[in-house]
């Protein structure tokens, strides 16, 4: 399947957005920053990022005063867009959707592969969804994805910049959390996160950098830089030759998920669909290999199985699981992968 990278061109399209559909138009700003409210800016001369390291520790990212977009108040749940910006010109979407009737709910990190778009957390439906059972949902999209990805040549693109798309969303992940612990009404205690595709690999990456994160649940996460540029089907053919090459390899080398999973002490869930080509298999396999023994794995084997296990919502109740506060803790119920009689859950075991 294609879909449509806007700004650029044809890439391959997600998967995982046939379990939602996004139709709302987009949301435009309601309010503008005055001179006094506009914080610290991100000129600032120390302003410098370490695209190779996960950690904040080499960067100066200076936040300023997150904006308010635009708030709505639905039956079930609330939700804000705020603009969030730490980088000179890159300023952050953010969507923060609380339940409603629960005053410091856990949260979950929505991260999904590029290429991606912010509709989805403006779909109603899809809100319910993710915030159904108390649980706060967080969305923005990666590094140089969607409104992200503009004032640059077309020449570069999410993965011809690979190790500053990555690095960026790392600490991205990092200061979003950073700016949701500044607020009252979230229990940053108890933090998830889901990713898909390149979202899967930048929460591997994120989880292994910050210890706030409890849970993550990947859906077939890039990784194992090598064989995933020599056989991924999202890049051209064209431009293969300049992803295999030594230097781009080595830049790239400390950002590989096949590096970083085995230090993640947080609760791990792969999700993987065999005939799924963005990622080979032969790349998924190095990356499941590379699990410890207490990461849970799901095969299915093909999206159609995905789809139908995991509809309803039921795809994300794994991770909500994970960082559920512990007095409402129930018996966890059956993962949806397993429910489904051609789904074989192989490999490790929580």
């Amino acid at each position: 399947m294609k879909g449509f990278c806007k700004g650029r061109r044809n890439r391959g399209f997600p998967f995982l957005l046939l379990l939602v559909l996004a139709t709302s138009p987009r949301l435009g700003w309601t309010q503008q920053p005055t001179a006094q409210e506009a914080g610290p800016s991100v000129q600032h001369v120390g302003n410098l990022e370490d695209w190779s390291s996960l950690s904040l520790a080499g960067s100066q990212l200076i936040p300023g005063k997150p904006l308010l977009g635009e708030k709505g108040d639905f039956q079930q749940f609330t939700r804000e867009l705020w603009q969030v910006k730490w980088r000179l010109g890159d300023p952050i979407d953010l969507y923060v959707i609380r339940p409603k009737g629960v005053a410091k709910p856990p949260l979950i990190l929505y991260l999904y592969s590029f290429p991606s778009e912010t509709d989805r957390f403006r779909n109603n439906d899809y809100c319910e969804r993710i915030t159904s059972g108390g649980f706060a949902a967080v969305g923005f999209v990666s590094a140089l994805t969607g409104h992200r990805y503009k004032m640059r040549p077309m020449k570069e693109w999410f993965i011809s910049e690979l190790q500053e798309s990555l690095g960026s969303s790392v600490h991205d992940v990092q200061m979003i959390i950073n700016y949701l612990a500044t607020r009252d009404d979230l229990d940053l205690s108890r933090v998830g996160m889901f990713g898909t595709g390149s979202g899967g690999s930048i929460a591997i990456l994120a989880a292994a950098a910050d210890p706030r994160i409890k849970a993550i649940d990947v859906l077939d996460p890039w990784g194992d830089w090598p064989d995933w540029m020599a056989k991924s089907s999202i890049i051209p053919e064209t431009e293969r030759p300049n992803f295999l090459k030594p230097e781009f390899l080595k830049k790239v080398e400390p950002l590989d998920p096949v590096r970083w999973l085995p230090k993640v002490r947080a609760q791990v869930r792969i999700q993987r669909v065999l005939d799924d080509m963005t990622t080979p298999q032969t790349a998924e396999d190095r990356i499941e290999a590379a699990a410890a023994p207490t990461v849970k794995v799901l095969h299915y084997k093909d999206v159609m199985q995905l789809y139908g296990s995991g509809s309803g919502g039921s795809i994300f109740q794994w991770v909500k699981d994970q960082v559920r506060p512990a007095p409402e803790a129930a018996k966890a119920p059956e993962d949806a992968g397993s429910a489904h009689p051609q789904t074989a859950e192989t490999g490790h075991k929580d």
